[in-house]
């Protein structure tokens, strides 16, 4: 198939919800147990799971592979080719092939290396991974919340935050350094085996992992990592990350873990520097991982971030936007502000922004802290109204817009006339008496201090709600 490849890392990123989901999904209908672990392939293709598992990468969209297959062309090739597929996978002879390297820029800097595999081992891997996740994910440690059903990284946060309220004012923040590209393929195996029996699954997983990888037209083997971006990848990263688990279990230590996220929490700072130390030797001795020294650190809890979220100094800690989510907030604004100048405001809101700050604060609302969000509110207006001014272009059209907004003639001439720049005047009182909050409301712009209290509302209802019910009996 000779076809241009068109790769979208934007799609191949999942975040936690989504997998989440997944795997809601998943476990719901599939028992693998009724077959047995020895007969893990036959519960694999049975035509219920398959068709899970086809809705599920078709919804998932993506990038094709190093194939140049779509999505939209996998049920007609599933169609004609199924009955062979399905052979080779339970004869053992089924080829995993090479994925497509795609590399996108980190927040903190460097690139991440993603994956994409073709949308046929995409098939094969989801539903694999449905019959997976209900043998292993039962015995995975309660400390672990990354890519598990029913479970989320606000669960995680909140954890980390009764850790912190319990005295534990000190954490080890611990990095890994470049985890998906590092994973042991034989202690990952030996991990794996412990409960499946079934050797022909065995042999399909390490095909999986040992595919090559194809970098500009070039297929390179691959003897460790299970890069990001295969819908496999989460779930063996938290196989071989339990092993942590049960070690930091049996020490007595209080955690979280999402994915390769680990936060642990301890009384003293020389407590955590005894910590980091032995895990740091667990970690690179029995399971070949490498710690990232200089992003891993011993420090007070408000100093450090746990996925996106820090906490207060109080004794009482709250949670809090971390700085550094902060920053990437605003980033992401500029680079949408950039591409909205030339536009309709109103629909360069509904259309660009107000879904980038609706996602940011639905993830973010349980943060205790609310000033932070009216500062990003009167900060968002102002980029608006940056927009505004620019888009008037000349003084005289300047001064007329000024006057119809309500200025008196005096201060509009003044205003428009005073020479000073675009990013200047937009915030300057002028423009902020011409279009003041209620202007944006007009136009439908997402507030996040509104949203924030709106959520915290429902939630003080709801609980007030489930005491009143709960409390008085007949």
């Amino acid at each position: 198939m000779n076809k241009t490849i068109h790769a979208d890392p934007k799609g191949r990123e999942r975040n936690s919800r989504e997998y989440e989901s997944v795997h809601h999904t998943n476990t719901a209908g599939t028992d693998p147990f009724h077959l047995g672990t020895e007969c893990l392939l036959e519960a694999m293709v049975e035509r219920e799971n398959m068709m899970r598992a086809w809705k599920r990468v078709k919804s998932n969209k993506g990038a094709p592979g190093i194939d140049g297959m779509t999505v939209d062309v996998l049920w007609p090739w599933l169609h004609a080719n199924w009955a062979q597929v399905r052979k080779e996978l339970l004869d053992g002879k089924y080829q995993a092939q090479a994925v497509l390297k795609v590399e996108i820029p980190k927040p903190g800097g460097g690139v991440r290396m993603l994956g994409i595999p073709t949308v046929i081992d995409r098939l094969v891997q989801q539903a694999l991974l449905q019959v997976l996740v209900p043998v292993f994910d039962n015995d995975f440690s309660e400390n672990s919340y990354g890519f598990r059903p029913g479970r989320s990284a606000i669960q995680a946060v909140r954890q980390a935050q009764k850790h912190a309220q319990s005295g534990k004012r000190w954490v080890v923040d611990l990095d890994l350094e470049k985890f998906f590209d590092r994973v042991n393929h034989d202690i990952l195996m030996s991990r794996v085996a412990r409960k499946i029996e079934d050797k022909r699954a065995l042999k399909l997983i390490r095909k999986f992992l040992q595919a090559g990888i194809m970098s500009d037209g070039i297929v390179f083997p691959r003897d460790k990592g299970t890069p990001q971006g295969s819908p496999l990848s989460p779930l063996l990263s938290n196989i071989i990350l339990d092993d942590f688990d049960k070690e930091q279990e049996d020490r007595g230590h209080c955690f979280c873990r999402y994915a390769d996220d680990c936060n642990i929490y301890v009384a003293t700072r020389r407590s955590g520097i005894r910590v980091l130390s032995s895990i740091t030797k667990f970690l690179e001795c029995k399971l070949k991982l490498k710690v990232n020294q200089r992003k891993s650190a011993v420090a007070r809890i408000w100093k450090r971030k746990f996925l996106g979220y820090s906490m207060t100094i109080n004794k009482q800690a709250k949670l809090k936007v971390a700085p550094e989510s902060v920053k990437r907030f605003k980033n992401k604004i500029r680079q949408a502000v950039r591409q909205g100048r030339g536009r309709n405001l109103q629909r360069f809101i509904l259309e660009d922004l107000n879904p980038q700050l609706r996602g940011w604060i639905n993830y973010f609302r349980h943060s205790e802290t609310k000033g932070i969000f009216e500062e990003l509110d009167m900060w968002v207006r102002h980029k608006l109204r940056n927009i505004i001014w620019r888009q008037w272009k000349r003084p005289w059209t300047r001064f007329k817009k000024l006057k119809q907004r309500g200025l008196s003639e005096k201060r509009a001439r003044v205003s428009a006339f005073n020479g000073r720049g675009a990013w200047w005047n937009s915030g300057a009182s002028h423009m902020n008496a011409a279009f003041q909050k209620k202007y944006f409301d007009s136009l439908n712009l997402v507030s996040l201090l509104d949203e924030i209290l709106k959520f915290q509302h429902l939630t003080k209802t709801a609980v007030i709600r489930n005491r009143t019910s709960g409390g008085v009996r007949g």
